[in-house]
């Protein structure tokens, strides 16, 4: 049975309002949750940007037995990843055990702001491994040094370590990363339900290995509502990949969104407050093979309505799937 999760988007709502919509969502009965970690919003009508660690800290101490996993942190430019490595430790110490690291290789939008200029996609991936390999050898203990092409280590070490350390995920667009997280990671992310990823990360080593997936929803009950919503503030969602990870900012999501219609987005994200339509579009993602798909509830003051509604109808019917 496919597991369902809650996420806390950054970009459009406020840091208490996330902490205190994750405590109902654990009560309504999500498996797990998940949390972007951005500097900018992707359109300026999201209106948000916290830091999403601080949220994490206070989001472990509300909750009891919810998962928590970062989706996705990039640990080459903003962060250096023996941050990366010592912000996952503390937070697997703090849940007891219920965080997962979420890593991917980043996007201009957030990366640019400390002014190392934005890498080509292959320098990107090598940088990611590079810093995955980094990781791993802090959560293994000890004292780490390391000179490498992107990254210099000088006796680095992680004084609080926990017994296990987090669970290491990859976000894959390609083969060139669907091989790295089969190689390096304990699950796979993705945001498209296509089941050649999954394949590529299996031919990798990642047979077995839990599969991580995300899906954009509009609850309503005016679905005219919602699909106006679901158009102001998330219609950069249909750019892909390849357009996403290079726009540096707010200003050049709406220029490359300028032309997406109301009637586009409703062809690509469920809105309104239809059961079946919901679960037609989780559908693709476990018939390709997910075994987790985090729901993205557009509209931040928009989470409470979405979260009863999800607890009485939309999960009992997700979890038939």
């Amino acid at each position: 049975m496919v597991q369902i999760g809650y996420t806390m988007m950054t970009e459009q709502t406020g840091p208490r309002a996330l902490v205190s919509d994750l405590v109902a969502a654990e009560r309504a009965g999500f498996d797990f949750s998940v949390i972007s970690d951005h500097y900018f919003p992707w359109l300026e009508s999201q209106g948000h940007a916290s830091y999403a660690w601080s949220v994490l800290g206070a989001a472990v101490q509300a909750t009891e037995r919810i998962p928590l996993m970062t989706y996705v942190t990039c640990p080459t430019v903003r962060y250096h990843p023996v941050v990366v490595a010592q912000k996952a430790a503390t937070m697997q110490l703090l849940s007891q055990g219920r965080f997962r690291l979420g890593l991917g290789s980043g996007e201009n939008l957030n990366e640019h702001v400390v002014g190392a200029g934005w890498p080509s996609p292959q320098v990107r991936l090598d940088m990611l491994d590079e810093a995955v390999d980094i990781i791993r050898a802090l959560f293994q203990g000890g004292n780490v040094n390391h000179q490498g092409t992107h990254f210099d280590v000088a006796d680095a070490r992680l004084w609080d370590l926990p017994d296990e350390p987090p669970p290491l995920g990859i976000a894959v667009s390609g083969e060139r990363s669907c091989a790295l997280a089969g190689r390096s990671a304990d699950l796979v992310i993705a945001t498209e339900p296509k089941g050649e990823l999954l394949d590529s990360f299996d031919r990798y080593g990642g047979g077995g290995k839990p599969r991580v997936g995300q899906l954009p929803v509009c609850y309503d009950t005016d679905r005219d509502a919602a699909i106006a919503r679901a158009h102001d503030q998330f219609r950069w969602f249909g750019g892909g990949w390849p357009v996403n990870s290079e726009l540096p900012g707010p200003s050049g999501f709406e220029g490359a969104t300028r032309f997406v219609t109301p009637q586009d987005v409703a062809g690509a994200i469920p809105c309104g407050d239809g059961v079946d339509a919901f679960a037609d579009a989780v559908r693709p993602f476990v018939e390709a093979g997910f075994t987790e798909v985090a729901l993205v509830q557009i509209g931040g003051e928009h989470q409470l309505p979405f979260i009863h509604w999800a607890e009485t109808k939309l999960l009992p019917a997700l979890r038939e799937l």
